[in-house]
């Protein structure tokens, strides 16, 4: 099989491809990524039967030939930092929403199957206290401009499978940690933070609640999607994970050795959602999914250990994040 990872060398995608490699002995994949910020060719280091293409998904004449090579398209490939879309939507618009058009034009065109890859964010968020979660026929209601483009660009998947007849699925996904994931972001920014001596930060109080999943998990439930989901539908990717930030970082603390008070709060981000949860019921009972971390703590004490053992990756990424989120007063 020859599958094209679009944005196969950011955080999710840059796993997708080590465990692809890993279990499937005839597979060949070549990575598509404009090798951003967020991207990092050495997350694909020393992987065989693995190629990787510098380049613009949105762009025409790149993406049109590398679909008409491949067996399969797994479509990761988005701007996703919520803080970066509110500095500057218009990365968000480009990548996600026209970026994803001309992926769904090139599969059209040369009927190659697609699997997509979208966020749980593209629902809005819930009530701390609220008894439902979301599942497949939750009503879209986002919020940002990363999760409104997201839910723009699973819309379209959805057309092109309605209007054109391509072969796609789409997966919504809760919040992912593990390796290899950009320290700008929220469990690798406290770690790498207390790793150089430095209090972790929480936004507001810390009672947001996310659904967290390791990201070895997301990637076997993609790839069950891919194996045995039905054409055209949409299964939602959940670990029953859910911990308030407070908790999450309170557990990074206490894991690391430190007092589970040590942390210093700052201004809360506009437009914070308040909580996100996935029923994955639908992807375990017709697909047969189950996760491999069932302990949260597990999944963290691990990550915890992959930072503190690859600093030589995350180091020259640090200095530029604290330097961001300095000016920003955070």
């Amino acid at each position: 099989m020859k599958i094209l990872v679009t944005g196969g060398a950011g955080f999710i995608g840059a796993n997708f491809v080590r465990s692809t490699i890993a279990s499937r002995p005839d597979a060949t994949v070549t990575v598509l990524d404009k090798l951003t910020y967020a991207g990092s060719s050495e997350s694909l280091a020393g992987l065989d039967r693995t190629s990787l293409v510098q380049g613009d998904i949105a762009d025409r004449d790149t993406i049109e030939p590398l679909v008409a090579e491949h067996d399969l398209v797994v479509h990761f490939a988005a701007e996703s930092h919520n803080d970066n879309s509110l500095n500057d939507p218009s990365p968000f618009v480009q990548t996600n929403l026209v970026g994803t058009f001309q992926v769904l034009e090139s599969v059209r065109r040369h009927g190659v199957r697609l699997h997509h890859i979208s966020t749980d964010e593209v629902y809005g968020d819930l009530e701390l206290d609220d008894p439902e979660k979301f599942h497949e026929t939750t009503a879209y209601n986002p919020s940002s401009p990363y999760s409104s483009t997201k839910a723009g660009s699973d819309l379209l998947v959805r057309a092109w499978v309605r209007s054109f007849g391509i072969e796609a699925t789409i997966s919504n996904c809760s919040n992912n940690y593990g390796p290899y994931q950009h320290v700008e972001k929220f469990i690798p920014r406290q770690i790498t933070n207390l790793i150089d001596g430095v209090r972790p930060r929480l936004y507001g109080a810390g009672a947001n609640v996310r659904d967290w999943i390791h990201v070895d998990d997301h990637n076997s439930a993609v790839w069950t999607i891919i194996e045995k989901g039905r054409i055209g539908e949409t299964y939602l990717i959940g670990a029953n994970g859910e911990k308030s930030n407070k908790e999450v970082v309170e557990m990074i603390l206490e894991g690391m050795g430190r007092d589970k008070d040590d942390y210093d709060h700052v201004a809360d981000r506009p437009g914070h959602d308040l909580r996100y949860a996935i029923d994955s019921t639908r992807l375990r009972e017709e697909l047969g999914w189950t996760p491999r971390y069932t302990n949260f703590a597990d999944g963290l004490a691990a990550t915890i250990d992959w930072y503190r053992t690859n600093e030589g990756w995350w180091r020259p990424q640090k200095a530029a994040v604290e330097a961001k989120y300095a000016a920003q007063g955070q």
